[in-house]
């Protein structure tokens, strides 16, 4: 058998989302062989548990709790709902919204799972040093909560989104300080002027004067 070699990329060994994509990878490969074939998955879980912990939850509220998109969060409660994991309500505080709660099965798939993805959890810190563990999670938050302030800020768009938002600002910015300029600059040949004048009238009164 031919021995394994391990060939790295430097630019790569250096590229945030490569290495979180590497990780995302080992974090599901982790899930599911603790978890086991027919399990639901990390995401389905993630909803479970956000709702078992806030009963009566909306989808704006589930997308701002588990990070999952709108449109396939939309997708996942309807055949979530199919399974008789979760119930729809119409909401007790919103007329126009609806909310979500756990059904029994729903509960009982969630008890049953939650020993396991704490297991594959536990798995995952383990293959890092016990005291790097608590800062990689605090990274790891930090990284989510920038991300879900970032998106709510509208900078997660279009490619280029956030750059042009900062472009405009920056052009508006520089707009502004030629007016402010040109105003000042207007002002001053007004006061030279007067000064003239003033000059002008003291000449005068002094010929006079003379005379």
């Amino acid at each position: 058998m031919a021995k394994s070699v391990k060939i790295a990329v430097s630019s790569l060994e250096r590229s945030p989302s490569h290495l979180l994509h590497r990780a995302l990878q080992l974090a599901l490969d982790v899930y599911a062989a603790e978890t086991g074939p027919g399990a639901v998955t990390q995401r389905q879980y993630a909803v479970l548990a956000a709702v078992a912990e806030h009963e009566g939850l909306t989808q704006t509220d589930l997308v701002r709790a588990t990070g999952i998109d709108r449109s396939t969060l939309a997708d996942m409660i309807a055949r979530m709902i199919s399974k008789a994991y979760l119930a729809r309500e119409r909401s007790t505080t919103d007329g126009r919204a609806n909310t979500v709660r756990l059904t029994d099965t729903g509960r009982a798939i969630l008890d049953e799972a939650a020993p396991r993805v704490a297991a594959a959890d536990a798995r995952i810190l383990a293959y890092l040093a016990a005291n790097k563990r608590e800062s990689f999670l605090g990274v790891l938050r930090d990284l989510a909560k920038a991300g879900e302030k970032a998106l709510m800020d509208g900078d997660l768009g279009e490619p280029g989104t956030a750059a042009k938002k900062k472009a405009k600002a920056a052009a508006a910015k520089a707009t502004a300080k030629p007016a402010a300029k040109t105003v000042k600059a207007a002002k001053v040949p007004k006061k030279k002027k007067d000064k003239d004048k003033d000059k002008k009238d003291k000449k005068v009164k002094k010929s006079k004067k003379d005379v």
